[in-house]
């Protein structure tokens, strides 16, 4: 292929040196499509959730629909961006990766989940502060055999799928244009982060947040941030019942 003559040396060398697989900063979402996500993130996310007390669920159901939300409101939050203006998932990081990156997403989850537990309780050090908003989730899984599988597949697959389509796939990228790597990998991990509260929650979820941003922006997809969140989550729900906190 013949290269097309360019009176402007610097964009030619930018584009020479971006990887193929990787999304131009053109291509990617715009603020629109970030502030559009977030707002229906929160509309579907909070105020589903604020009215779920008020409908005298028996715990157990409540806990499972509580449990399935966040990955409803984060899917919810991505379609709303991409229907917004672009209408075509690739923009988003919803493309093909390979195998590689889908094993460097799992040893990262693993990493991950071990780097959490110091975070929080660096944070319980800190704050004092050792109360945790999750013990719904224990309790839509102390249901028996059946709501406890439900529950984990909720935590461990639906959230997963749902906040990295948003929070990676949405608000990563957004950032990612806007700024310098580092703006957009530390940004969007402290948007996700924020969002689930300033509780023993946020450092995990800011461990996250680095971790999978940082993985979208090397990537150019969002499916290795995926497996790390799913390795980061699969074991939450087991553990909580297990320790009796449902």
């Amino acid at each position: 292929m013949s290269q097309v003559p360019s009176n402007h040396p610097q964009e030619s060398e930018k584009t020479a040196a971006t990887p193929s697989f990787l999304p131009n900063k053109a291509s990617r979402p715009r603020l629109p499509e970030g502030i559009v996500g977030l707002v229906v993130f929160m509309v579907v996310g909070y105020g589903v959730g604020s009215q779920l007390s008020r409908l005298g669920l028996d715990p157990v159901v409540y806990g499972l629909v509580f449990t399935a939300l966040s990955g409803i409101a984060g899917i919810a939050g991505f379609a709303a961006a991409v229907l917004l203006r672009i209408r075509s998932l690739s923009p988003f990081g919803v493309r093909p990766v390979s195998r590689r990156w889908l094993l460097i997403g799992v040893g990262a989850g693993l990493v991950a989940f071990m780097v959490k537990g110091l975070a929080v309780l660096a944070y319980i050090a800190i704050t004092g502060d050792s109360s945790t908003p999750q013990t719904v989730y224990a309790e839509g899984g102390s249901g028996g055999v059946l709501s406890l599988i439900l529950a984990t597949l909720f935590l461990g697959l639906l959230t997963p799928l749902g906040e990295e389509l948003l929070f990676r796939g949405v608000i990563a990228n957004v950032l990612l244009r806007h700024g310098r790597p580092f703006f957009g990998v530390v940004g969007s991990a402290l948007i996700f982060a924020f969002m689930h509260g300033v509780n023993i929650v946020f450092p995990a979820a800011l461990v996250m947040g680095l971790v999978g941003a940082e993985l979208l922006r090397r990537s150019g997809s969002v499916w290795p941030a995926v497996v790390v969140h799913v390795v980061f989550n699969l074991p939450t729900v087991p553990v909580m019942v297990l320790a009796g906190m449902g």
